[in-house]
């Protein structure tokens, strides 16, 4: 079975996903985050993004995710640019996997 890829934010932030097939939530309050995490986790989705404004919404849900392989939850910036939390969510990956930060 394939897994299904899913973008979670703000309208603006994540409309032009729908281009490439992707199933897009419009979602900017803790609740729906949440809830559209969960959804998605259960519905065989293997990858999720997620705007970093919208994953400051739902910070314990996205953590109970990290360990687990699939869904992959990859923080994008929104449209009104970044925060800097995805790339440091990658850093971090990164620094857990080989030892030290070689980014």
């Amino acid at each position: 079975m394939a897994h299904k890829i899913g973008v979670i934010g703000a309208k603006d932030s994540v409309m032009p996903f729908k281009l490439f097939g992707f199933e897009v939530v419009y979602a900017v309050e803790s609740n729906q985050v949440r809830k559209t995490i969960e959804s998605m986790a259960k519905h065989n989705f293997g990858v999720i993004f997620i705007t970093e404004e919208a994953s400051e919404l739902s910070i314990e849900t996205i953590d109970r995710y990290k360990s687990d392989v699939t869904p992959a939850i990859i923080l994008i910036p929104s449209h009104n640019g970044t925060k800097g939390i995805g790339l440091k969510e990658i850093q971090d990956n990164v620094e857990r996997a080989v030892g030290q930060n070689i980014l």
